[in-house]
């Protein structure tokens, strides 16, 4: 059953993919060689943007909100596929990439129709802000765990907090394009 959340999250994820595979295109799998505590910085200066924007209120570089959190989401993918790629191949073909882009957004939108309906879709009533706080506090664990070499006690790994990242912004999307 097509709820109102799973065609919005689609719609975004659609605009995501666009991008994914375009610059695929453009640029291959360049991203092969960076490692995943790279990664992590990456989507961390991807989500600090977004909060100076959201408190400063004026962008000096031409380009908004939006495309950073498109970022957010495309580079989780990204850190989601290098952690469980184990080929040295830099180079990938562009159906192969589509497809692990796939695999990995469906395991997220499963994981965020879980979380859904246990919440009850909460995030409807939080503030942008709020979810791009939430990102950020995901990428420090993120940070931390990737320092204690993936060394828990009773945290969710890495990529679970890849998933909840894909899905707060998928979230902030939603509500700034609604």
């Amino acid at each position: 059953m097509q709820t109102k959340t799973t065609n919005q999250y689609d719609a975004v994820i659609k605009t995501c993919k666009d991008l994914f595979l375009k610059k695929t295109k453009d640029y291959g799998t360049a991203w092969r060689v960076l490692r995943i505590s790279s990664i992590t910085d990456q989507i961390f200066i991807k989500a600090q943007r977004i909060r100076t924007l959201e408190d400063k209120k004026v962008s000096k570089v031409d380009e908004g909100i939006i495309p950073e959190y498109i970022g957010i989401i495309n580079y989780c993918v990204i850190a989601m596929i290098q952690l469980e790629l184990t080929s040295p191949e830099l180079e990938l073909e562009v159906g192969l990439v589509n497809s692990l882009f796939d695999q990995k957004i469906n395991e997220t939108k499963s994981l965020m129709e879980d979380k859904n309906h246990d919440y009850g879709e909460a995030w409807r009533d939080m503030r942008v802000s709020s979810l791009t706080d939430l990102i950020l506090m995901k990428l420090l664990r993120v940070k931390q765990i990737e320092d204690n070499q993936g060394n828990t006690l009773v945290s969710e790994g890495v990529k679970a907090n890849y998933q909840d990242i894909i899905n707060y912004s998928v979230f902030a999307l939603i509500k700034l394009t609604a």
